[in-house]
Formats: structure tokens, sequence, C-alpha cells
């Protein structure tokens, strides 16, 4: 099963979330650059996400303090996953190849990402003969 995916907005406002780590709408407007929504479209965004189980609330009287309910990291987990099986058929190599291709890439950027990959294999194969 696919996990929920956001939708920009939602990705947004989750994205305050995860900075404050809880807080009334009022807090999620004042992080908003200008020109910033309306209160009640920020609002109505926090209940989606909520119905969508990425976030939950505590109510004090008529306010309620929103809180996520998945975190930063495991939404990004899951969300790559997804978008690996979808676009690249969970392939790595299909997506290094694509990305290796792509003229946005500088080779400042792919040789810092052949280090990375390059230490992950040694860490890798000295762990599986340690």
């Amino acid at each position: 099963m696919r996990p929920k995916e956001m939708t920009k907005a939602e990705e947004q406002v989750m994205q305050i979330l995860w900075k404050l780590e809880k807080c009334v709408v009022n807090d999620i407007l004042t992080h908003f650059p200008d020109p910033k929504p309306a209160y009640t479209t920020v609002s109505t965004i926090v209940r989606i996400l909520e119905k969508k189980g990425f976030v939950s609330h505590k109510a004090y009287g008529n306010t309620h303090e929103y809180f996520p309910l998945i975190s930063k990291e495991k939404y990004k987990n899951d969300y790559f996953k997804g978008f690996l099986k979808g676009y690249f058929s969970n392939s790595f190599t299909d997506l290094v190849s694509f990305f290796s291709k792509n003229d946005e890439i500088d080779i400042q950027e792919m040789e810092i990402i052949m280090k990375i990959l390059k230490d992950e294999i040694k860490q890798k194969k000295g762990k599986s003969n340690g």
C-alpha cells in the first residue's frame, strides 16, 4: 500500500509543524511568508492533515494545539520509497542514471555523491567482514 501523500499546501503547513513541534493555527500563520494565507485556509489544511493521520491535537477549551503524528524523517522515507517505486521501478540504478544524465548536476556534485557512495561501500564491507 502506498503511503498517504500531502499536497504542496499541506507540506508547507507540516514543515512548520515539524519545526514548532506543537502549536496553534496562529503560530503556523506567523511562520508563513507574506502574503499570508487566511486563518481559515490554514485551519482547514490542519484539519485535513488530521483526517489523513499526519496531525493530532489537544483541546484546551476552544483552543486546539496541534502536533505531528509522523516525523519528518519517516514521511521523507515513505515518500521517497513511493517516488522510487512510481517513477524508477524501485531501481536505485535507474534513479542514479537519471540524475547523472541531468544537466542540472555539475561535476562537483557528482564527485561528492561518488565519495558518499564509496564511503558507504567501505563501511558496509567493513561491517560484513567484521
